[in-house]
């Protein structure tokens, strides 16, 4: 299973793609096929990028956990936390 993650282009935060917009929590994240077509992974990338939503947007692995996807790897897991030597700051701090 996919999901999309990326950078927004005016706060440098780690955003993840809801299927409608990007949100800076990876339990928000919506999967996605597969794919070139508009509403598949490099489609999406690729408008998004292009209207300047998102920076360096890619795929990211991840499985269907109780609160929402999980990303595979732990370099993924470890973006959707936050900054770990600054637990006071990001996605962690809001609780």
């Amino acid at each position: 299973m996919i999901i999309l993650t990326g950078n927004d282009l005016e706060t440098g935060d780690v955003v993840w793609w809801t299927g409608s917009g990007w949100s800076r929590r990876v339990a928000d994240a919506a999967f996605v096929e597969p794919g070139e077509g508009p509403e598949q992974a490099a489609g999406i990338m690729h408008r998004e990028m292009t209207s300047r939503a998102v920076n360096g947007a890619y795929e990211v692995d991840a499985e269907d956990g109780e609160q929402g996807p999980v990303p595979s790897h732990i370099k993924e897991r470890m973006r959707a936390a936050g900054p770990s030597v600054r637990p006071d700051l990001g996605v962690q701090a809001e609780g």
